[in-house]
C-alpha cells in the first residue's frame, strides 16, 4: 500500500466525465443545479423529471436544456464536487512538513467537513449508486483509489512512527472512511448539533478507528501540607 512519494499517482480528472458544457452564465448553470439537487434529495433520482426541473425554476424547457442534456447530466454534475472535495481530502504539499498521524487527523476532518458541506448531494452515490453511468463510476473509482493510496500510505507511515496502532491498513482505511458514509442514514444540517461540532464529534471517533495515540498532559501531584 505504500506509495512512492516522489512520483505519486495521479486523481482522476476533477471534471465530471461529460461532454463539454454549454457556454452561459455560471449563475444561471448553479440556479439548475440548485432546482435539482432539491428535487432528487426530496424526492429520488428516478421519480424526478425534467420537467419538474423546469417547473421548480419556473423557466422553459429550453433555458434547462442549453446547459444540461438530461437529468443524467445534472444528477453527475451535482454529484462530482463533493467526489472531488471528499476524495482529495488527503491531498497535501510535498513540503508539508507535518508527521503522518498529523497530516491524517486533518484530512479526516476535512473528509468528514466536506461531505456535510456538500449535503444532500455528497449523498446521493450513497443513495442511488444505480443512478451513474459506467463511465462516471469508473472515474468515481479512479479517484477513489488515489484517495485510499494517500490515506494507507500515511497510516503506514505514522505506525512507523508509533503514533498510530492497528493491525489491518485497508480494513482501517475503510472503517475510519465509513463513518461520514454512514452520515447519510440520519444527519440533518438542522439537527441539534451545529456542523463544526458534528465534525468534531466524528473526527475524534475517526482517529479513535485509526488508533491514534493521544498524548494526555500528567496532572501535577498536590502539594504536601507543611
Amino acid at each position: 500500500m505504500r506509495q512512492d512519494s516522489k512520483n505519486p499517482k495521479r486523481p482522476a480528472s476533477r471534471k465530471p466525465p461529460q461532454a463539454k458544457p454549454r457556454e452561459g452564465s455560471d449563475e444561471k448553470r448553479e440556479r439548475i443545479l440548485r432546482a435539482a439537487e432539491a428535487l432528487f434529495a426530496k424526492q429520488g433520482y428516478a421519480a424526478t423529471t425534467m420537467e419538474q426541473i423546469v417547473a421548480a425554476l419556473g423557466m422553459t424547457k429550453p433555458f434547462v436544456y442549453y446547459y444540461f442534456r438530461n437529468k443524467q447530466e445534472i444528477f453527475e454534475m451535482l454529484s462530482w464536487a463533493p467526489t472531488v472535495a471528499c476524495f482529495t481530502s488527503m491531498d497535501f504539499p510535498a513540503d508539508d512538513p507535518r508527521p503522518a498521524h498529523a497530516k491524517l487527523e486533518d484530512g479526516l476532518r476535512r473528509l468528514i467537513g466536506a461531505t456535510l458541506t456538500h449535503y444532500p448531494a455528497a449523498f446521493f452515490p450513497y443513495r442511488e449508486p444505480q443512478a451513474y453511468r459506467p463511465e462516471y463510476r469508473a472515474a468515481q473509482k479512479g479517484i477513489a483509489r488515489h484517495f485510499y493510496d494517500r490515506m494507507c500510505a500515511l497510516l503506514e507511515q505514522g505506525r512507523a512512527d508509533g503514533m498510530l496502532e492497528f493491525n489491518e491498513t485497508k480494513i482501517t482505511a475503510l472503517a475510519a472512511c465509513s463513518l461520514p458514509g454512514f452520515l447519510f442514514h440520519w444527519y440533518r444540517p438542522d439537527g441539534r448539533l451545529p456542523q463544526e461540532a458534528v465534525v468534531d464529534e466524528l473526527t475524534q471517533l475517526a482517529c479513535r478507528v485509526i488508533g491514534l495515540r493521544t498524548r494526555r498532559k500528567t496532572a501535577a501531584a498536590p502539594s504536601m501540607p507543611a
